[in-house]
């Protein structure tokens, strides 16, 4: 059905069909009419911005990943909440961060989860893709920042990207 002449991009196809469908008070023969006109004509229309398809090896391992952050938000979310409310100053600092990523989707993944979860945040990028620029809300040291960095987030991407 998902063929990549009429669907150049499948996956995006699928993910607007289901949200139209999510949108509409139910589902009828006219929104899955209109779910399909709509997962086929926007990727046609923007096919030209797309200059290549996400380079997944090991997709199987996104929705694992998927897990592991929403838990990380949900338990950063309480100790953020914890050290506001609590007498003790925090320690924010900014951390150059060395990535090993190098296929951009990777890097925006690892940029967006960083940002995601709370008391971290994503600032900048060098212009050679090597160095992202991460502030901390509380940390001890710029290589404990890293370190959780490098072990939730980034060898898992590793692992999903080469």
């Amino acid at each position: 059905m998902f063929d990549r002449l009429s669907f150049p991009q499948p996956w995006l196809s699928l993910i607007l069909f289901l949200t139209w469908q999510f949108l509409n008070d139910g589902v009828s023969g006219a929104s899955v009419v209109m779910g399909l006109i709509l997962a086929w004509a926007i990727p046609q229309i923007t096919h030209g911005f797309w200059p290549e398809r996400p380079a997944f090896f090991k997709s199987w391992r996104m929705p694992g990943y998927l897990l592991h952050v929403i838990r990380d938000i949900v338990v950063a979310s309480f100790q953020v909440a914890k050290l506001i409310l609590s007498p003790r100053q925090p320690r924010p600092v900014f951390v150059s961060y060395p990535l090993e990523l190098e296929h951009p989707l990777a890097i925006s993944i690892l940029a967006s989860t960083i940002s995601l979860t709370p008391g971290t945040v994503s600032v900048d990028i060098s212009d050679d893709n090597r160095i992202l620029l991460v502030h901390a809300l509380d940390a001890e040291n710029d290589d404990e920042v890293i370190d959780v960095i490098r072990t939730r987030y980034e060898k898992p991407l590793l692992e999903m990207f080469q």
